[in-house]
């Protein structure tokens, strides 16, 4: 069991993530509840779809670091089409169309004309960015319609409509990657070459992995817009950078073809998690990224330690086992 949670990326995180809730919980009473395991759910909701969103492109062995700036033209389309009169459905798809457009551009720069995707996407966000508060001449979008916020409100079981939506995503693309066409993402980062040589589709897998980004990060900017009702001018900001780093603690790969999507998964609860139990220790809020941050670097180093030891004593095994044979050998030869 120690050795499965020692080797196991995943595990190895939902242990600490454990202990985290644990410790808190005989701090702070009250953390561990039912009302408390919503809220992280309803808090990490932005970073979980933003985070399932980048998931595809690393897989592919690219990087896409404009989820963000994407969430954030989502966000204010959405609501300058409210505020213009449209429909909700309508401007829920202008949402989604907008960042399903933003994706295809970052896809058609990667995969059509072979920019690095690491460059690709670092200009595409400050394009992105531009776009987005020349828009709104810089300023904040208010008085969103009720029915949007009624969307990111607690109502279903205590969850929201956004948070079932989100678990669906969770379902569709665990259900995708066990698929055929799911593992073709896989071979892909793996080893581009020999996916070629496979005759899979590369550039189309890698084109199509951009764009299912852009529409996380759409969904990513509805939530938040609905979340807290008003879309401000820095929305999604840095938010990217965030998310690679809980695909990293749930054992995502960057050199791609490695992850799956209960690490994704935990890797946002730690840190929604870490950001909540601060709240029930009454922490200061400008605490979040320095302990945040801290906890990131204990658990990899944590992990990395047990994986080399683990390592050490595989070899040392292996090492006894092949002596045992050599004296075993050596010792019919002396009968004979």
């Amino acid at each position: 069991m120690l050795d499965r949670i020692a080797r196991d990326r995943v595990a190895t995180l939902l242990v600490v993530t454990i202990a985290v809730f644990l410790l808190v919980g005989a701090v702070a009473p009250g953390f561990l509840s039912a009302r408390t395991a919503t809220s992280v759910w309803s808090s990490g909701l932005v970073l979980m779809l933003v985070a399932l969103g980048i998931f595809p492109v690393i897989l592919t062995r690219n990087i896409d670091v404009s989820g963000g700036s994407i969430l954030g033209l989502s966000a204010v389309t959405l609501g300058l089409m409210l505020n213009a009169g449209h429909p909700l459905w309508f401007s829920l798809g202008g949402a989604l169309g907008a960042g399903m457009l933003a994706g295809a551009a970052n896809g058609a720069l990667v995969a059509g004309l072979g920019v690095p995707s690491i460059v690709a996407t670092l200009g595409t966000l400050g394009l992105f960015r531009g776009v987005m508060l020349i828009a709104t001449n810089g300023e904040w979008i208010e008085e969103l319609p009720e029915a949007l916020k009624a969307l990111g409100a607690k109502s279903i079981g205590g969850l929201s409509v956004m948070g079932i939506v989100t678990a669906l995503v969770i379902c569709l693309v665990w259900l995708f990657l066990r698929s055929r066409r799911g593992r073709w993402v896989m071979v892909v980062g793996d080893n581009r070459e020999a996916a070629r040589h496979l005759g899979l589709p590369v550039k189309r897998v890698v084109f199509l992995s951009f764009v299912w980004g852009g529409a996380m990060y759409a969904l990513a900017g509805i939530t938040f817009a609905a979340q807290i009702g008003f879309v401000p001018n820095q929305a999604g900001s840095g938010i990217e950078l965030r998310a690679i780093a809980a695909l990293v603690l749930g054992g995502v790969s960057l050199l791609g073809g490695v992850g799956t999507v209960a690490g994704t998964v935990i890797g946002v609860i730690f840190f929604t998690a870490i950001d909540t139990s601060l709240v029930f220790l009454k922490i200061p809020a400008y605490w979040n990224d320095l302990i945040g941050g801290a906890m990131l670097l204990i658990v990899l180093l944590i992990d990395g330690r047990l994986r080399i030891a683990l390592e050490a004593r595989d070899r040392a095994a292996r090492y006894r086992r092949s002596s045992h044979k050599t004296d075993a050998a050596e010792d019919q030869g002396g009968a004979a």
